[in-house]
């Protein structure tokens, strides 16, 4: 597959003066693989949560980017990604979500692994009866493991395994939300969902940057949030997104709420963040509840988006954490039509990216900017390599 090679030259320009990314990156699947190893193999991005596997033993069988990979809660308890794939000759190992009661087998000529990784059997490898044979080296055939780290729950990966360690890479944010750093508890199973969008994964992260759409996109929520309550989050080259200085905590009939954060001062009282943390994942923090979305883009006009729920008490009210989720449903349900709407002018052929507010739009523009750098950054060193 030949690249397009597109001109960002404009896109890292000022905020005062740039454009958006080029029709391309959007509606050329070209420009979408392009982009899958230069924003995403190649950073920490969001895969799944912990919760997704609970209980040692649990695994789940994922795609990301059309990689399969695996899901898996060790017996330890360690969560671990590996890909999906026996190593004698690379057939999927886990089609459904199970618990592993014993090894991984393969289906196929039932090699086996254990939750950890190693490859522990090899039925009949040096004939009928023979289990063992010199040339094959069990410690060296264990499942290709992907790098990962748990942080909020999230599980990050990154494929390439070359991405800066986890804590130097999230430091910045990790000592903004220093008082969150406490145990996170997933509300179950009222408290995920997922939303099927018919556009380009970018365009989620930058409409959930800015706050400039909330009178017309959510006007329940700016009814009390409003847009003058708001500022922008701005780290170049990690995160952006914008903060309320107006937050309400939900109540339910008898005015109970949910339970704060422990370390939460009165900072928080009032205020809550919204980040998106390049390259898919997007947070929010709260005095009382928090949430992740883990983007997943499926094609380069096709995104899957996993919410998750998460509280200080993990006896929180069942009622009150159902009202909270059909509440955050629906404002991200208000998007769709926007993200959808914007996948579409996409292909208005003489679109040239669109300006920005220099005042509205500068957190968007931030993450405009990180894409064309990383892109620009891929190419230089595939030329070198040429």
């Amino acid at each position: 597959m030949t690249a397009t090679v597109t001109n960002l030259a404009n896109v890292r320009g000022r905020v005062e003066q740039a454009n958006g990314l080029p029709n391309a990156h959007y509606i050329d699947p070209k420009i979408f693989e392009e982009e899958k190893h230069a924003l995403l193999f190649s950073q920490w991005a969001g895969l799944a949560v912990g919760a997704d596997v609970p209980e040692p033993g649990d695994a789940k069988p994922l795609e990301f980017l059309g990689m399969p990979l695996l899901l898996l809660r060790d017996k330890e308890g360690d969560v671990r990604v590996f890909q999906n794939i026996c190593r004698h000759r690379g057939m999927i190992l886990v089609e459904e979500p199970r618990r592993i009661e014993g090894a991984i087998r393969c289906p196929y000529h039932s090699w086996c692994y254990s939750t950890r990784g190693q490859l522990v059997s090899t039925p009949h490898v040096g004939g009928p009866g023979q289990n063992t044979h010199t040339a094959i080296k069990r410690d060296a055939l264990g499942l290709i493991e992907i790098r990962s780290h748990i942080w909020r729950d999230i599980v990050w990966i990154n494929v390439d395994g070359a991405a800066p360690d986890f804590e130097e890479a999230m430091s910045d944010l990790m000592a903004r939300w220093a008082e969150f750093e406490l145990p996170l508890h997933h509300g179950g199973h009222d408290s995920r969902f997922t939303l099927e969008i018919a556009t380009n994964w970018k365009l989620a992260v930058e409409n959930y940057c800015e706050s400039y759409h909330l009178p017309w996109v959510h006007p329940g929520l700016n009814s009390y949030s409003k847009l003058e309550d708001h500022y922008n989050i701005e780290k170049p080259g990690q995160y952006s997104g914008q903060g309320t200085m107006v937050y309400r905590q939900l109540t339910n009939e008898v005015g109970a709420k949910f339970t704060d954060f422990e370390e939460v001062g009165e900072k928080w009282n009032e205020q809550a963040e919204y980040i998106a943390v390049y390259p898919n994942v997007l947070l929010g923090v709260h005095r009382d509840h928090a949430f992740a979305i883990i983007l997943e883009p499926k094609s380069h006009e096709r995104t899957v988006e996993h919410i998750h729920l998460y509280y200080a008490d993990a006896q929180s009210d069942e009622g009150l954490r159902m009202r909270n989720t059909q509440l955050w449903k629906t404002v991200f349900e208000e998007d769709i039509f926007v993200v959808e709407g914007m996948q579409k002018g996409r292909h208005a052929s003489q679109f040239d990216g669109g300006r920005f507010s220099p005042v509205m739009d500068s957190p968007t523009h931030c993450f405009h900017a990180w894409v064309a750098e990383q892109i620009e950054a891929q190419r230089a060193s595939a030329c070198v390599a040429e």
